[in-house]
């Protein structure tokens, strides 16, 4: 995988300057001492990993993932599952609740070879989606969601539709019973790790007792599946969990650093924007980053460190401007202040500087690109070496 980046063409690589803005930056450095990290951490709990497709949207980086401890990638549409199948990887879990009408997109991909698994909570949706895998010749192995928390899908272990899920997926041709999971989405919302660890473990024993209790009922459960980029990193132990699934981690941001699942400096994706316009009487400037290149993701605004619409950084060297953010935003242009008096009467910021800025979401901001330009840090100044298409 590391071999993506040293076989990349160049594509008239250059000093940032030459990049027309706004541009997606990513630094392969800091992408893979990420990938690393947590890869250490799943072997030092005992999981495989299966990261979440959906933050880098491309072959290439997958590879780099699966390179490092994974078992398969997490996807959150049918389109990412495509995408990646036909760049060459084939273990895909479609982690979003599998709608009926994209029943038969599911099997076209089982079909194709791909070893696809998806999720469910709802009994009529699984009599639907069996039925027409079924007619097709195909099994679709799915994992039940389980509702530990509330914070999203799932269902209680204790609901009469989790049996009714289980009754079907154990007699119905068309399905079979892949595992059980959760989510702790939850603890995005934690901004200290003690909390983080009580969030995780709960949903650890939620899992485990499930699966012993099906066990004892004859009902094999070899899949168990817990995720959460914060959970992973936090967690004191995962012992019965055999699969984490996390995905932000690969590039990181800013609600990540606030919640101290990382540091600003591990944040591997930037924007890099143009000044076009310094307003010294109002102690503001403005760049061509707005809604559109930075989405309008707010994640950090409940933390002490509310960073606005994203942190300015140095475009050179990425190391963030103290004091400076995007405070502001329409669809093209965002207003970059500062938490003091903002100097512009050095010349220090002029119309025609680059700047870049750190995204609260890398999952938002990523998505509105094609692709990112990939950093290779010289001495003298950043170059960009190439550029990577999401698909």
């Amino acid at each position: 995988s590391e071999n993506d980046l040293d076989r990349a063409p160049l594509m008239g690589a250059g000093p940032l300057y030459q990049l027309p803005t706004p541009a997606l930056l990513l630094d392969w450095g800091v992408m893979t001492r990420n990938i690393a990290r947590m890869a250490d951490r799943a072997a030092e709990l005992g999981v495989l990993l299966r990261p979440h497709g959906k933050t880098p949207k491309c072959p290439k980086i997958g590879r780099a993932l699966l390179a490092r401890q994974a078992k398969g990638l997490c996807v959150s549409t049918l389109l990412e599952a495509e995408q990646y199948f036909d760049g060459g990887i084939g273990d895909l879990f479609y982690s979003t609740a599998l709608g009926p009408s994209k029943a038969e997109r599911a099997a076209s991909l089982l079909e194709r070879g791909a070893q696809l698994s998806c999720v469910l909570d709802d009994p009529a949706a699984l009599l639907e989606i069996a039925a027409i895998m079924a007619a097709r010749g195909q099994t679709l192995p799915v994992m039940i969601e389980i509702a530990v928390d509330d914070y999203r899908s799932g269902v209680p272990a204790s609901d009469a539709r989790f049996r009714t899920l289980l009754q079907g997926l154990t007699t119905r041709e068309g399905v079979s019973l892949a595992g059980i999971m959760s989510y702790a989405g939850a603890s995005y919302g934690l901004h200290d790790v003690a909390p983080v660890q009580a969030l995780t473990e709960t949903h650890r024993q939620a899992l485990v007792s499930t699966r012993d209790a099906l066990r004892a009922s004859g009902i094999a459960v070899e899949r168990v599946s817990l995720g959460s980029t914060p959970a992973i990193l936090h967690a004191r132990t995962l012992e019965g969990i055999t699969e984490a699934r996390c995905g932000i981690y690969v590039f990181q941001d800013l609600m990540q650093a606030a919640i101290g699942a990382c540091r600003v400096e591990d944040i591997a994706v930037s924007v890099l924007a143009e000044i076009i316009s310094v307003q010294p009487h109002l102690g503001r400037f403005i760049i061509d980053a707005g809604a559109l290149a930075l989405s309008k993701d707010r994640s950090t605004a409940s933390s002490p460190h509310d960073a606005g619409y994203g942190l300015v950084a140095d475009a050179h060297t990425g190391a963030v401007l103290d004091g400076l953010y995007v405070s502001q935003v329409s669809q093209e242009l965002g207003v970059v202040t500062a938490r003091g008096a903002l100097p512009l009467d050095t010349g220090r910021f002029r119309v025609g500087d680059r700047v870049r800025v750190l995204p609260n979401h890398t999952d938002m901001t990523a998505a509105a690109y094609t692709g990112y330009h990939v950093l290779q840090e010289r001495s003298d100044s950043p170059q960009w070496l190439a550029r990577f298409n999401h698909w």
